[in-house]
């Protein structure tokens, strides 16, 4: 199972209480006060972590307590400080209050962190109130409760790629042709459930992040078929690609799918048409497929180097899309640095 949204209760340790303590020793008359003071309860601190792939750790855990901190002992001690909880998250998580819905924290880079709960401040023990008028106090201080609070998690995968298309276009053929992914394929709908990830490597070692996410349908955007669920985990992408199946065998029209695509996509985000994107026409090597290719190509507005004909499952074509996608990926990622004024 694929967690990516899970909503989890942060409870950080309570300060240890401060004692009332008197020092007894031989010879020593009204040794006075020695109770020693409280120590800070646990801190519950999330890092990311780019090895872990999903929120599958929450799965069974809705509640995460840091440990308390201990009381103060006799003869001035203080006690021991209750460890602190680190909790990993994958790369790409958006931390939200639940109660008001305000992002707290993205994290965006490996071992980047951030303390959501503070532990509870420790109590004073009576030798702390000493004074030279109160020479023998009788009082001490509790801890303080830790902080809590519910926060929810939002993972949106970082791939430098998005794979989109409908169901059974070919997008898990596809980023098994030219990744190491090891994402299920078949010839029947929603073979994918679960966003698949893995890197294209080229000559040059270098490498770029695909993202195959499960196929969209129409009226997505308003959440049918699995519609939010995973259209987020394109949003961080730079280069869109859109999977059509232009083998009419499943009687679709991969005109009329790349419309409604591209109309789902602007429901959800509009910000998602102005990504670069490559169209690849799927199945070209059946029969049919060359019709509708021709047909799309008369209707197809856009600059003709933007499209392309593939068979994923045979390997043609796959080649000449992958080496655009490098080349697009590399122009956004230099778009995205601004240069020093």
């Amino acid at each position: 199972m694929f967690v990516d949204s899970v909503k989890v209760f942060f409870v950080a340790g309570r300060g240890g209480d401060g004692i009332v303590a008197w020092h007894r020793e031989r010879c020593v008359a009204k040794g006075g006060p020695c109770g020693g003071n409280g120590n800070r309860g646990g801190d519950i601190t999330i890092v990311a972590d780019a090895q872990m792939p999903s929120l599958d750790w929450f799965r069974n855990r809705r509640r995460i307590v840091a440990e308390n901190g201990k009381p103060g002992g006799p003869n001035n001690r203080q006690g021991r400080r209750g460890l602190d909880r680190e909790i990993r998250v994958p790369c790409g998580t958006i931390i939200k209050d639940v109660n008001t819905g305000e992002v707290l924290v993205d994290f965006v880079e490996d071992g980047q962190s951030w303390v959501a709960c503070h532990g509870g401040r420790g109590g004073r023990g009576n030798r702390s109130f000493a004074t030279p008028t109160n020479r023998a106090p009788r009082q001490c201080t509790l801890g303080k409760e830790g902080e809590s609070r519910e926060i929810s998690f939002e993972l949106k995968i970082i791939a430098d790629v998005g794979l989109v298309g409908f169901p059974n276009a070919g997008k898990s053929t596809f980023i098994c042709s030219v990744t190491k992914s090891k994402a299920k394929a078949a010839s029947y709908p929603f073979t994918t459930l679960k966003p698949n990830v893995g890197f294209i490597e080229y000559d040059d070692n270098s490498r770029v992040l695909v993202a195959d996410v499960p196929g969209i349908i129409d009226g997505a955007a308003e959440n049918r078929g699995l519609g939010h669920e995973f259209l987020r985990h394109i949003e961080r992408t730079k280069v869109l690609v859109y999977i059509l199946d232009a083998s009419g065998i499943d009687g679709r029209d991969p005109w009329d799918d790349y419309v409604v695509l591209q109309q789902e996509l602007k429901k959800y985000n509009p910000a998602l048409l102005e990504k670069p994107y490559a169209v690849a026409l799927n199945k070209i090597d059946v029969a049919e497929a060359l019709l509708f290719a021709e047909e799309f190509q008369e209707k197809y507005p856009h600059d003709p180097s933007t499209l392309f004909m593939m068979s994923a499952s045979e390997g043609d074509g796959v080649s000449a899309l992958a080496a655009y996608i490098k080349k697009a990926v590399d122009i956004a990622k230099k778009e995205e640095v601004q240069p020093f004024s």
